[in-house]
Parts: structure tokens; sequence; C-alpha cells
């Protein structure tokens, strides 16, 4: 398929998705429309019941794609809804799955569909843009990039970082900085002649060749090709001086000289190779995602752009597809390789076409690579760019669960009340010693610390965590409405049936009616049915007397809000294991040191406060407790932890 057929079926397909209906339409046969798909490759446009594009998705097969759909093999939480809420398919069949790719971006484009993955901060990307049609052209900063034939560099982060690389290029290159107006209109030069900034080619005679010149001396400053101009700018310099040019020569030379101070003042170099790369990392807490650009540039990071991904309920690698033909289509300089944390949906269609867009935008002939590194240097390079994301996610976005969470959880369980309140459970032993048990609280989608208790399980010795649990609710069912014991809207356990019935007996034999229970069933890593790579069970959530469990979209805002609550009381639940646990062994060792009996016990105790406080004290420390020697606490401290006296 021709550019022309493209943009044809691109617009063709915008027409068909501008025109609403004034009447619902008849009953959509989902199954029916999957069965005459076509099974070319092609693009498929999901509209909803008054002809509105809801969803934009491209197939190397649209039936076996669509098929998918039906069959329900697609867990994003969209799926759910379409057979309520579709009243047509269109599809728009292409010559091969690259063709597909590239309609669909100018289809995502053009509709910004609601379920598709979208750059909401499309709007702030900045630019540097020098022309290609006046005979003199500036440099100028813009927002956004346009197909009209101009070179782009960027996007930056913020207008006064394109400023500020906008003030370096006027203080090392000889460009005009005035506006084409101004230009016409020019009787003399201005100030910017005066300080050897401009050769104002506005009123006096500038060779075209010459500046030309200077605009590839900033094309290769701002690629990052520093290096490889300073030498340039070197070698121009000695063929000035040969020829007794003595004043370019002075030029050049400060001009090398400026560079060569800028990029070891502002680049900070870890890559000993000669390779331009961008690295790209992705931090998501349920729906909510970040992403964050790393520029690298003849083995020199430039710089880091971060950016904001709200309310995606896309797999990791959809997003990751999404975000990259997004970002290079908006114009941003495309390097020779992509480094990525996850494997790309058609990443091979993808490279071929970052090839042909950065060879029309005059770049480099290079074939361009997308690279998922799995060890050494670049693996380290996607950890570096994932912490670069998370911090963008914490500047920008995080906060609690919000409202539109808690909303979902309670209308996805059917829950009675918002949860505002949610209290997890979990149990941790070693075959039944030192039992202990977790209460953790979130408030409003946050920690709540101190709300937090644990418990010591008084009525188990033996290896058994449903009686444990039952034990641990009654206890914390019993203080309800006490001070400092708030009533939950929720009660989360970790576990299945058996945990959920355990805290269902609990809240019944306490005459607590008005609290809801929840399990939470972890994820598994399960061998697949046909002996290939093994998967992930979902997150399970079990209801009260329900015979199967819901599960919810994995990557959705309510899944990240419970797992992050079990894991929260996982994690509180072994600390305070382990600390009674080492107390214990402490002590026991403290009953096998000769001439240390139970007064003697109690009194080095009530000294220090804590067996750990006893393990870390020195002998002499230990010997001002009454009734206890240098000798004795020498061995205390041997046996204890502390170690023998180095006095």
């Amino acid at each position: 398929m021709s550019a022309s057929a493209l943009e044809s079926g691109a617009q063709s397909a915008v027409s068909a998705g501008d025109v609403a209906a004034d009447t619902a339409p008849s009953a959509f046969d989902f199954d029916e429309r999957v069965r005459l798909a076509p099974k070319s490759p092609g693009v498929y446009l999901m509209k909803d019941r008054r002809g509105k594009i809801v969803y934009i998705g491209k197939a190397g097969s649209l039936q076996a794609r669509l098929n998918q759909y039906r069959l329900r093999q697609d867990d994003r939480f969209f799926v759910r809804l379409l057979r309520d809420i579709l009243g047509d398919i269109e599809v728009v069949v292409t010559q091969s799955e690259k063709e597909a790719l590239l309609l669909e971006n100018e289809l995502v484009k053009r509709h910004q569909p609601r379920f598709n993955v979208l750059l909401k901060d499309d709007k702030n990307f900045i630019h540097l843009r020098i022309g290609q049609t006046h005979a003199f052209p500036r440099l100028q900063v813009v927002r956004n990039a346009k197909d009209d034939g101009a070179r782009y560099f960027g996007p930056y982060a913020s207008a006064s970082a394109a400023r500020a690389t906008l003030r370096q290029v006027n203080r090392y290159f000889q460009l005009r900085t005035c506006t084409d107006s101004v230009f016409r209109n020019r009787q003399r030069p201005c100030l910017e002649y005066q300080i050897q900034r401009c050769p104002a080619p506005c009123v006096l005679p500038v060779a075209e060749d010459t500046y030309r010149g200077h605009v590839h001396d900033v094309g290769l400053f701002l690629t990052g090709r520093r290096g490889e101009l300073v030498e340039d700018l070197r070698t121009r310099m000695a063929a000035a001086a040969e020829r007794e040019d003595f004043e370019t020569a002075a030029r050049l030379r400060d001009q090398w000289r400026g560079i060569d101070r800028s990029l070891e003042r502002q680049n900070v170099k870890i890559l000993d190779q000669h390779r331009d790369l961008d690295v790209i990392g992705l931090y998501r807490e349920g729906a909510r995602m970040a992403a964050a650009v790393l520029r690298f540039r003849r083995g020199v990071l430039l710089g880091a752009e971060g950016f904001a991904l709200k309310e995606q309920e896309f797999p990791d690698d959809e997003v990751l597809a999404g975000f990259l033909m997004r970002r290079y289509d908006q114009g941003a300089e495309i390097p020779d390789q992509l480094l990525v944390g996850h494997a790309v949906d058609s990443g091979e269609i993808l490279a071929e076409w970052l090839t042909e867009e950065r060879i029309s935008r005059g770049g480099a002939k290079r074939k361009v690579e997308l690279v998922l590194p799995k060890r050494g240097p670049k693996k380290q390079l996607i950890a570096m760019a994932v912490d670069n994301a998370k911090q963008v996610f914490t500047d920008r976005m995080r906060g609690g669960a919000g409202a539109s969470t808690l909303d979902g959880l309670k209308r996805r369980l059917g829950l009675r009340e918002l949860p505002q309140r949610i209290e997890c459970y979990d149990v941790s032993n070693i075959s039944g010693t030192d039992p202990v048990a977790s209460m953790v609280v979130f408030t409003d989608g946050l920690p709540d610390k101190s709300a937090y208790r644990s418990f010591k399980v008084r009525s188990k010795s033996t290896p058994d965590d449903f009686a444990m649990m039952y034990e641990i609710l009654c206890r914390r069912l019993e203080r309800i409405d006490q001070d400092g014991w708030e009533r939950p809207d929720l009660l989360v356990v970790d576990g299945g049936p058996p945990q959920l019935r355990m805290a269902v007996a609990a809240l019944s034999d306490r005459g607590v009616h008005d609290v809801e229970v929840v399990g939470l069933a972890k994820a598994r890593t399960q061998d697949s049915v046909d002996g290939g790579r093994q998967r992930r069970s979902p997150e399970r959530v079990w209801l009260p007397e329900a015979a199967h469990p819901i599960i919810l979209p994995q990557t959705s805002n309510e899944v990240f809000l419970l797992t992050r609550l079990r894991d929260e009381a996982h994690r509180f639940a072994i600390t305070h294991h382990r600390k009674r646990r080492r107390g214990r062994t402490l002590t026991s060792r403290l009953d096998q040191i000769d001439g240390v009996g139970p007064a003697r016990r109690r009194a080095l105790l009530r000294h220090f406060g804590s067996v750990s406080a006893l393990a870390r004290a020195d002998p002499g420390a230990i010997s001002a407790v009454p009734g206890i020697g240098l000798d004795l606490a020498r061995r205390i401290a041997e046996i204890v932890g502390a170690g023998p006296s180095t006095s």
C-alpha cells in the first residue's frame, strides 16, 4: 500500500468515525463480526453504540486478533465491557503489518480513543527548530514538531531547558536570532553583530556556504556529536592559521575551547562506545505510569526526560510500544539504538519504521535497533532509566489511591460502603514457632502506620495458620470502636477460601455484621499446558460464599492497592517474627551461661531493657549490673553476642 493509499484509508476511517447515529443502532452481533473478519493484516476500529471510536488496534490477522476479544483471552479492563458498549467494528485491510502500524498511529493521533495508549504530555513537547527554506535560517524554540521540512531537535523537558541550550548556541555559533520580518526590514547591523555573535546577513554580504557551515555545526552540537565538532573546529583552525588567516583561526580557537569546556562541565560520560542510544524506563503503580528517556550521544549522557502516563490499564509491552511510536512520531531525534526493558510487540516492524523515519529527516542511514539487554552495562542503564521514571512518578503523580480507585474497588467487589479504612492481616511463623500476626491499615489508600498493630499468637504453638488467623481477628474485633481501634470498612486476609472462612467465623462469633471481608490469593507461576514458557496466574479476590474468585484487571489501580496492602502486611509480620525469634534465641543463650540464674537474668533484662540491647553491650557495661562481676560479664558478652573484650 502506497503512502497515498494509507492516507486515503486513514481519511475514510476518520470520516466514518466522525459520524454519530441519531438513534441507537440494532444489536451488534460480535460473534458474527469476528467470523466475517478477514485474515489479512490491517487495522480495526471499535465503535460504541453512538458511533464514537473507543479503541483502535492493529493485527497481523484481523480475524485472529478479534477472536481473542471474543474468547476473552485479553485481560485488559475494557475487554470485559465490549459486548455491552460495542455498536460496530470497522476494519481497514493493509498489505503488511508495517502498514498497519503506520495507519494505526495515524488514526490514534487523529481520534485520541479513550481506550488507547496516549501520551498525556504531548502538549508540553518543546523543540528547537532550524528551517530549511530560508537562505540564512535561525534556531528557534517551538512547541511540537511539524512535517514542514525543517530540522527539529529535542524534545526538551521544559522551555527553560530549551532556552538554556539556545543561549549556548548563540554564544558559540554565528546564527541570526531575529525573526524573518525583522530580517527583511533591517537597515543596519544590530548589537549581536557588534559583539560578534552574528555576521549580519540581513544587511552585509555573507556567503551562504559559510553560513550553512555554521548551521551544520549547530546540528552536530545539538545531536550530541560534540567531540566530532571539536575535532572539526581544530582542523579548520589549523588550516586557517596555515593560510595566515589569523582572525578566523582565533575565532575558531575560542569557539572550540568554549564548546570543549561546555562538554566537560555539562556531560556525564558513562559509556565507552561511539553509538547514539536512548534508554527507556517505565515505572507503574496500578494503572498510573511514568516513563523516562535517557539520551546518550557518542557514549555521553546528555540529559533525561520524564513523561507522566495516567490511567494506562495496558500491559507494559503495549504501553512501551505506544509510547515509542508517539514519541518519535512527534519529532524526537531517533538514535542508533533504543534500549528497552520489555519485549516490544511488532518490534522489528517498529525498528524498520524508525529507520525509514530517520532517513526521511536527513539522518544517518544505519539501521535503528530495539535492544532488550539481559545483563551487563546496558542492563544497568535500564535500571537507571527505571529509577528516573520512578522519580518522575514520585514528583508528579504519587499520592493516595484516590476516590476513583476506592470507588472502583467498591463497585468491582460489590461492597456496600466506600472502603476508606482497609485493614489487612497476615500470620508469620516457622513450623509453628514464635507465631505472630500483623495488622496494617490503609486510610484513603495510603498507609496509616500509626494504626499498625502486631500480635503474639497465644493459642497455638503448632503450625495452624487458619486457627491463628481466627484468634487474631477475634482479639481485634473485641476492641472494635475502642480508643485507637477504629471500625474498619473492609478486612483483607492473605489467602483464599480457607482463610476467608476463618475471618467470616470471627466476625460472626463476635457479632460484627457491618464490616465486609475479602481474601486475596497470591499470583503464582504456573507451567504452561503446551510445555512453553511459564506464565503467572492472576491475583484473585475471594468473596464470602462465592464459588469462583473475582479476577480484576491485573494492571488496574484496584489490584495495585490490594497487593500493596497485602505485601505491607507480609513485611510487617515477618519483621515482628524475626525480632521475636531473635529475642528468644538470645534469651535461650543467656539461660545456658553458668552463674546466670533467674534473678540475675531478670536484673540484666531490667537494666538493659531488652536482650538485643544486652547483646550490643560490652563487658564493662554488663559488669555495672549489681551482682555481675567482670569475669561473668565477659562470658555473657561472648556468648550472647557482643564478643570478648578487646581492652
